[in-house]
């Protein structure tokens, strides 16, 4: 692992290294974590308003499924049928 050091701002804010964002690529936000005494960061991935449900949608298309049939598997598992 490669010890690299960044510096805090006078406003709290850090920035990573390029070698280091060039890891997680797309990557805007990232979750804070403090292990004993480490700051750990994670990707987060977050999602635009919507997108989830357009992913979904997606993905109902490609399998071929009719919207009937989702609603209805839906319906069955908000009333806790299986």
């Amino acid at each position: 692992m490669q010890r690299t050091f960044v510096k805090v701002s006078s406003k709290h804010q850090l920035t990573l290294p390029t070698s280091v964002s060039r890891r997680f690529p797309g990557t805007s936000c990232f979750e804070v974590n403090i292990r004993g005494d480490e700051v750990v960061l994670r990707p987060a991935h977050m999602f635009v308003k919507g997108e989830i449900l357009r992913r979904v949608r997606e993905k109902i298309k490609s399998l071929g499924l009719h919207e009937d049939v989702v609603e209805e598997a839906v319906s069955a598992v908000s009333k806790g049928k299986q």
